[in-house]
């Protein structure tokens, strides 16, 4: 068993933030104008930085802003700031040549939408029939399982996972109560439905990661 991907999407049905871990198929860049910027620096087109190495994992190097609720000190930088460059390989030892990974047939714009719409047509469907209080929490496929935890101001956090897996939505509730609280919503300097770009905080990313990587399920 294992976890795929994360989406969260907002209000407005805008996806503003995207992880994975083990999709076998890379997303597409998404066309220019598809998506929010700073959703996902793998998702997103930007001829200014380098795509990430997927098998390096996601790079938490370059700062972001930050608030710590704890101390109440925020941490900001301006997001024009000059960024680490990636270091050189080195001459002596080169990387071996490794084949490309497959990319999804879909970009990630298109993808985003047919998640987001799945579950807005579930959603809907379950309440029609088994009435207002019932929720629609998950449904799994053959090769897949699709988990729902949406919150009382409308973000809806989505997970893929493997089919054989347990539900997961105790674990996007505990991403809301603890990073997505902690590094986005108590975060002054961090817009909240400004349908103007995804989250951009690298410690949220960063938290959300350990969190996932931490639970029995990811292997």
């Amino acid at each position: 068993m294992t976890i795929y991907s994360l989406y969260i999407y907002d209000r407005h049905c805008n996806c503003i933030y995207y992880q994975d871990w083990h999709r076998t198929k890379r997303p597409r860049t998404a066309v220019e104008g598809g998506l929010l910027p700073a959703v996902s620096a793998a998702v997103y087109p930007k001829a200014d930085e380098p795509a990430p190495d997927a098998a390096a994992g996601p790079d938490w190097r370059h700062p972001r802003n930050t608030l710590n609720s704890a101390t109440g000190v925020v941490v900001a930088v301006n997001d024009d700031a000059p960024r680490s460059p990636l270091p050189p390989p080195r001459a002596s030892s080169p990387p071996p040549a490794q084949a490309p990974s497959p990319s999804a047939a879909l970009t990630f714009d298109e993808e985003a939408k047919l998640v987001y719409g799945v579950v807005l047509s579930l959603r809907n469907l379950v309440r029609k029939l088994s009435g207002r209080d019932e929720q629609f929490v998950n449904y799994t496929t053959s090769t897949y399982k699709l988990h729902l935890y949406e919150t009382m101001s409308g973000y809806k956090f989505v997970m893929l996972s493997d089919p054989k897996a347990d539900s997961l939505r105790f674990v996007l509730r505990q991403i809301y109560a603890g990073p997505f609280l902690e590094y986005v919503v108590r975060n002054p300097l961090v817009p909240m439905d400004s349908r103007e770009q995804g989250i951009d905080n690298e410690f949220f990313r960063l938290s959300t990661d350990r969190m996932i990587r931490g639970l029995t399920v990811f292997e």
